[in-house]
């Protein structure tokens, strides 16, 4: 056995990594997790924001916490309502900009195919296609703003964003909390190759996250020139 392996290799059965992990997370404030949790809620789904914060990362990370039904049920609500806040900023602002809202530079940065994607939406489904779109990256962010834009009715705008925050923060608070629950059994299960798990995840998350990167800014390059 080498030397590195010697030094890490009577810690492999001993150390739970997962478990130590999601500990780690719930010892912190619930509430200050519940505010940090909201406030990336509300930047995943705020016109513009939600490109450059992973919002949708953070509360299932940080859903490891909802431990107890009190908890899961308190972290699903303050996660939904930081998700109609976002919806309400792109609603507002399309009312403001109205058939302007395409050419704007945040639209055009988050590619204007999506927008009209949005759009084509919006007249599929009237209002309910903020809460149909609710899981689509990028729609979903451009969509409250083209209902704002089509001067949709708020009395139909806020139960479709209502019901649409609370399937987002349902999927991602509850895949956060299942993550947290099952940490132990899956440390036990894995045990001493956790770690190499762990670590093909957060390259595939990081390939991911640059693959999308990259597509997205070929996108708005080829927006602009179309433009």
């Amino acid at each position: 056995m080498g030397s590195w392996q010697a030094a890490v290799g009577g810690r492999w059965h001993g150390v739970d990594w997962i478990a130590e992990g999601v500990q780690a997370v719930g010892d912190l404030p619930f509430p200050l997790l519940g505010l940090v949790a909201g406030v990336m809620a509300f930047a995943e789904s705020g016109l513009g924001v939600g490109s450059v914060v992973p919002g949708e990362t953070g509360v299932l990370l940080l859903g490891v916490a909802a431990t107890t039904p009190v908890r899961f049920a308190a972290m699903l609500m303050i996660v939904a309502l930081g998700v109609t806040a976002g919806d309400h900023v792109g609603y507002w602002l399309g009312l403001r900009y109205a058939g302007r809202m395409r050419g704007t530079r945040v639209v055009r940065r988050l590619g204007v195919r999506h927008w009209d994607r949005a759009t084509a939406a919006l007249r599929r489904h009237g209002a309910a296609a903020v809460f149909v779109t609710r899981l689509v990256p990028v729609v979903r962010t451009l969509t409250p703003a083209a209902a704002g834009a089509a001067h949709v009715p708020y009395g139909r705008f806020l139960p479709a964003s209502l019901a649409g925050s609370l399937l987002w923060s349902a999927v991602y608070v509850g895949l956060g909390a299942f993550a947290g629950a099952s940490a132990a059994r899956l440390e036990e299960l894995l045990g001493r190759f956790s770690w190499l798990l762990l670590a093909a995840l957060a390259l595939f998350a990081a390939a991911v996250t640059l693959w999308r990167r990259r597509r997205r800014a070929a996108a708005g390059h080829g927006d602009d020139e179309s433009g």
